[in-house]
């Protein structure tokens, strides 16, 4: 008996938690996003779009923050407090995903909304640079390979590091650990840069993820916590400089920067949708299933996000630079709305 009044005593302190973070969520009537800088933008259009087409529901608040940033605060917990909405450029990480669970968000609706690729820009009166991963390795690693061992990093011109490389001054502004562009960077060039290295190739697991992950320390890597906007601010005040941006960026500031080719392949729709541009992601929204059906609009300016109309070839947000899902994703996201398909 004891037992059954203790389990009852509990199930009913859950139900009225539930009860309590619905109705204050239910005091909040405008849709709150926060995160990726990259989803930033498009983020944006959709929330403006979205308050011009559904008369019934407040225009959704819209803010950055970076991706790990964002998912920190949606992983805080259900209620008015928290947001509705976490844009991110990466997918969300499993100890993300506990800390959300811990906090008692349970139904994450993870939405891919399209691809991005991340580019090498530099000033349009710069040189033009053609890199290798294993070039922005050796420009910002802490130690390099010299005659069989490994040394503090000798580099301070691009050249030094391949004789076809502008003689330019290395520096190079990078996203901060805040950002999703910055997870993307590391594995997708950093890493593959590094493996190519007999010297690390010969070393156990460990000690070579040490080599790769150490860092210059000497002002030639700048890391950027803020937005784009601020690494764009560092070219130009510093010629040399080399900063890391997502595609999207780019293409809505051409007259101000250009960009680098990876491996020999310039970075644009068709190299990133075909797979031929080794630095290219998927974008991602998260949305807090708890709060669909009680913050107002919410699971329409999702399905909204994803609408052909939206986001698919020749919509708007193609023309601000997002590389549109195929069809099938696009139907696979929609249905996981509907559905409230948590992960």
């Amino acid at each position: 008996m004891k037992l059954n009044k203790i389990s009852n005593l509990l199930l009913a302190t859950t139900i009225a938690l539930t009860v309590s973070a619905a109705a204050q969520a239910q005091s909040r009537d405008t849709i709150q996003i926060a995160g990726s800088s990259t989803v930033l933008p498009f983020s944006s259009v959709v929330a403006e779009e979205f308050g011009n087409n559904f008369a019934q529901f407040r225009t959704p608040v819209v803010g950055s923050g970076g991706s790990s940033g964002g998912l920190r605060q949606f992983c805080q917990g259900v209620g008015a407090n928290t947001i509705d909405v976490a844009n991110s450029s990466r997918k969300i990480r499993p100890n993300e995903v506990e800390a959300c669970k811990e906090n008692g968000v349970n139904e994450i609706i993870e939405v891919k909304i399209g691809y991005d690729g991340i580019v090498f820009a530099s000033r349009t009166d710069a040189a033009l640079f053609k890199l290798e991963p294993q070039h922005v390795f050796l420009a910002q690693a802490a130690e390099v390979p010299q005659n069989g061992k490994l040394v503090a990093n000798i580099y301070t011109r691009w050249n030094q590091i391949d004789k076809n490389l502008p003689d330019q001054e290395i520096l190079l502004a990078i996203p901060g650990s805040n950002h999703g562009t910055r997870e993307v960077y590391e594995e997708k060039v950093v890493k593959p840069g590094c493996e190519t290295l007999p010297l690390v190739q010969s070393m156990e697991k460990d000690a070579a993820k040490k080599v790769c992950t150490a860092m210059r320390t000497d002002g030639r890597v700048v890391e950027i916590a803020g937005d784009y906007t601020e690494t764009l601010a560092r070219l130009t005040a510093q010629k040399d400089a080399i900063g890391v941006f997502g595609l999207s960026f780019y293409e809505a500031n051409r007259d101000r920067i250009k960009v680098a080719t990876v491996s020999g392949v310039e970075p644009n729709l068709d190299t990133i949708i075909s797979g031929e541009y080794p630095v290219s992601r998927p974008l991602f929204i998260y949305v807090k299933g708890a709060h669909i059906g009680v913050i107002p609009g919410l699971q329409e300016y999702a399905q909204f996000h994803v609408s052909e109309g939206m986001s698919g070839f020749g919509s708007v947000l193609e023309s601000a630079g997002l590389i549109p899902l195929s069809d099938d994703e696009r139907a696979q996201m929609t249905q996981n709305i509907k559905l409230k398909k948590s992960l």
